[in-house]
Parts: C-alpha cells; sequence; structure tokens
C-alpha cells in the first residue's frame, strides 16, 4: 500500500512540479491497481440462447480469493426513436418484473453484428418504422457486478413506413408520449425501467420541442 496523500503532493508540486506531478500519478497508479480484480480461472455452468453464465474465480485487492457468478452477454441496443415532440415507446409484458412496462425498442447483437446496424434492425421489427438518421448518444452497463451486457444508445428519427417480421415472442404497443409527459412520468417512477431512464437522459440535449 501507499500512503502519500495529495495535500503533500501539493506542496512539492508547489516547490517542483515535475516531481509533484510525478507522485501525484503514480498515487493515482497505484489506486486503480490496488482496487483491481485479478481473473483465476473461469468454469461455463450454463449456455443459453440469450446468455451464459460462468463461475469466475478472482484475487481480491486484499489478496483473498472469492468466486462468482458472472453472466456472459452479448450485448445490445436501445432506440430513442422520436417524431414531431413525441417519444415512441413500446409496452409489453415483462417476466423479470411480473407487469407491463414502458420502455425504449431494445435487442441483442447478433453474433458479429455492429450496434448501428441492429439500431436499425431492430427499430424496425418492433415499430414497423425505419429511421432516416440515428445517432449514437453514448451507452452504459446494465448490471456491471454480475452481468457482461452493454447497451449501445441511438437517437432515431426521420421514421417512416418499413417494417420486418418481428420475433415470434413479441407482442407489443406502440405508445407516443410527448417530451414532457414522458420526463415527468419518469421522475413520478412510472417508467422503472433502468436501459429506458438512462436513454431518456442521454437525449435530452438533442430534442427540440415540436
Amino acid at each position: 500500500m501507499i500512503y502519500t496523500t495529495l495535500p503533500y503532493t501539493c506542496v512539492i508540486q508547489s516547490c517542483n512540479p515535475r516531481l509533484g506531478f510525478l507522485i501525484q500519478a503514480v498515487w493515482w497508479a497505484r489506486r486503480v491497481y490496488n482496487y483491481r480484480m485479478q481473473e483465476i480461472s473461469r468454469n461455463r455452468v450454463y449456455s443459453g440462447h440469450i446468455f451464459d453464465v460462468d463461475q469466475v474465480k478472482v484475487s481480491l485487492p486484499d489478496q483473498k480469493q472469492k468466486t462468482y457468478e458472472l453472466v456472459e452477454h452479448p450485448g445490445a441496443v436501445v432506440i430513442v426513436p422520436v417524431a414531431e415532440g413525441e417519444f415512441w415507446f413500446v409496452r409489453q409484458h415483462r417476466l423479470g418484473s411480473h407487469s407491463e412496462l414502458l420502455e425504449m425498442p431494445a435487442g441483442r447483437l447478433e453474433p458479429g453484428e455492429l450496434p448501428d446496424v441492429c439500431a436499425h434492425r431492430e427499430i424496425r421489427e418492433e415499430t414497423g418504422c425505419a429511421a432516416g438518421n440515428i445517432i449514437r448518444l453514448g451507452g452504459c452497463y446494465t448490471a456491471p457486478g454480475y452481468c457482461s451486457e452493454y447497451l449501445h444508445i441511438f437517437l432515431a428519427t426521420d421514421l417512416h413506413p418499413d417494417p420486418l417480421q418481428p420475433d415470434p415472442d413479441e407482442f407489443i404497443e406502440i405508445v407516443k408520449i410527448p417530451f414532457d409527459e414522458a420526463y415527468a412520468m419518469a421522475e413520478r417512477g412510472e417508467m422503472p425501467d433502468a436501459k429506458t431512464l438512462a436513454s431518456l437522459l442521454l437525449a435530452r440535449p438533442h430534442l427540440n420541442p415540436r
């Protein structure tokens, strides 16, 4: 462990800027290293259609060992469709929540599929419309404590009818909600879906009122 503190670095830096910068860089490097897990071994315990589950043994920063269950997921896209001052949500029943949820359209990446290609495909499958323009907004991990799934989030505009056959197990309803109303619903806790909340946050700077 390194016990150098940043206030001392500030004093040194005032006398010798190069030495102060070097000590600060080493302090941050050691801090990152000391909090990193080191993988020791991995064993696949489940292989499914959508995801796999591995048991991963790691060495913790204090040198102790622990085994975690990790869901290995190929990743997915989330699309924020907008038209005439409204978001296009999908409403569907979710097994995990035991209820219907309002969500942004989303879907899993196929093997080798690029995120933007997946976004163009998924919006056609779930809304029946293609997007003339798709902009990447950013992304986020779903639950990095136990799952590797990363969500690529896109804004979709210039919508026009161009449907693709949806998945046979998808039973969804398109719900169009004005921007202000959608954000008010989210703030009232009426959209308890993490990917949708993250997408609304990232989309906000890019919206133009009707």
